[in-house]
């Protein structure tokens, strides 16, 4: 015989957050500019030159105990912003560790940026939405 629920949209067994793995994401954008050194004269990337850039990151973890949540998204979203802050409206190549800015490069810096705030990052992602690129840093656990 099945087993009455006093509230079934709470009380199913399906709901329970205990020892279950959620990624949880938040993306900021900022403008910067940038050029890459080492190409040839004439080559277009040599040049300075600007992008919109998206700054995505996910957080993994399980359910933080009386929070139920993995992480508040307001400090998620503090942290981007402070993190994204530090990019806006800058020459890239003029910030320590991206004198050649790389997606790659960016995606590197951003972790490291933020890791100390938010322990349980997964991934880091830099795109530029207009020229449909994107960049995604996976990071180990543990």
């Amino acid at each position: 015989m099945a087993t009455e629920l006093a509230n079934p949209q709470t009380d199913r067994a399906s709901l329970s957050a205990e020892g279950q793995v959620f990624e949880i994401s938040k993306a900021v954008t900022f403008e910067a500019a940038h050029y890459m050194g080492g190409k040839p004269e004439g080559h277009p990337y040599r040049a300075i030159h600007g992008h919109s850039f998206r700054l995505e990151v996910t957080v993994a973890g399980t359910v933080q105990p009386g929070a139920q949540w993995v992480e508040d998204f307001a400090h998620l979203t503090r942290c981007l912003e402070a993190t994204a802050a530090k990019l806006d409206h800058r020459l890239l190549n003029e910030i320590e560790g991206l004198d050649v800015p790389t997606l790659e490069r960016l995606c590197l810096w951003a972790a490291a940026d933020l890791r100390a705030d938010l322990p349980g990052l997964a991934r880091v992602a830099i795109a530029r939405p207009s020229l449909n690129e994107r960049c995604e840093l996976v990071l180990k656990r543990g």
